[in-house]
């Protein structure tokens, strides 16, 4: 757990208001103007749920999210991470390879069970082989340090390894010839726990036509591992306001790490 007054200072620089009670003991001070910013732990089983059977659901009269089928792991279980890293910078499976600088990884930590997965490389990350960088990745890391993690802590990629044009979406067929390598990647590194950054991320990890208002807030399962969708750090840059929504998500995601570690 974050001493006090660090996490007071990654809420500031997340955008989320705090005030400070002068009178209460520096341990009890923080607080915010979302009431639930503290909620406890138990929150997090009711919501976690069987994970490895079913998703939790949005509410009590909405249909159970079904598990997203197994995907395929490792065919050959001589392949290295290195092997799956030039297999992925040799990849020629859509039209992005023509106009790429180089496909973007991923990077972080490979052992710590986080794994957060983002869209697609923008124009920075395609010049720097580096995903999430810029503004909206210096919020990632601020978001990430709020619940206690460095960015070096977790592993960051992208459902694509190549920039799309102008920073389009991706089109289905380039999902569709970049997915075996996340799955991959996921196989590879086993992670307790998955972040969904932004809406078309969540969308084809999920396989739904959902909007991110109605995955988001839910521990959702891919293969097993509990997911959580949470905004993306250039939409909490256009709309500040849902920087408090992605707090509740950071929150549920830290509970439901914790509930798994036991």
């Amino acid at each position: 757990m974050l001493d006090t007054e660090i996490r007071l200072h990654y809420l500031k620089a997340i955008g989320i208001d705090v005030w400070v009670s002068r009178q209460a003991p520096a341990g009890d001070r923080i607080n915010s103007g979302v009431s639930d910013f503290a909620a406890p732990q138990t929150a997090a089983s009711a919501l976690l749920g069987d994970v490895q059977k079913t998703a939790t659901p949005v509410a009590p009269d909405l249909p159970l999210v079904p598990e997203v089928e197994a995907q395929p792991k490792l065919s050959d279980s001589k392949t290295t991470w290195t092997d799956l890293q030039n297999e992925v910078a040799a990849c020629r499976q859509c039209s992005l390879c023509e106009s790429r600088t180089q496909t973007v990884f991923g990077s972080g930590s490979a052992s710590s069970g986080w794994m957060v997965v983002g869209e697609a490389p923008g124009e920075s990350e395609d010049r720097q082989d580096e995903p999430f960088v810029g503004r909206a990745g210096q919020l990632l890391t601020e978001m990430l340090r709020a619940i206690g993690l460095k960015r070096d802590d977790v592993f960051i990629t992208n459902i694509l390894k190549c920039r799309p044009p102008n920073n389009r979406d991706p089109l289905t067929t380039e999902v569709e010839a970049c997915r075996d390598y996340l799955h991959r990647q996921i196989a590879w590194l086993k992670p307790k726990i998955i972040l969904a950054v932004g809406r078309v991320s969540a969308q084809n990890l999920l396989k739904t036509d959902k909007n991110i208002g109605q995955l988001r807030g839910t521990v959702h399962s891919l293969d097993g591992i509990p997911l959580i969708v949470v905004y993306h750090p250039a939409d909490l840059l256009r709309s500040p306001l849902e920087k408090r929504k992605a707090w509740q998500d950071l929150k549920l995601a830290i509970a439901t790490f914790d509930e798994i570690k036991g």
